[in-house]
């Protein structure tokens, strides 16, 4: 059976932009995400999800 699943996940950041959008857009476009499969899930594919910032 192939199903979507959405792990959320937090992260605590320190930062020195203006605004807190700018820095989460740099940690969207920068970051790399591990899912592993196990012995009876196998990952097909993961994706890190844009947050959909107001301006």
């Amino acid at each position: 059976m192939e199903d979507n699943i959405y792990l959320l996940v937090k992260v605590r950041i320190e930062h020195t932009h203006v605004k807190v959008h700018d820095a989460i857009y740099e940690i969207q476009n920068n970051s790399v995400c591990t899912v592993t499969d196990t012995e009876t899930v196998k990952i097909i594919e993961t994706e890190i999800m844009d947050y959909k910032l107001k301006s």
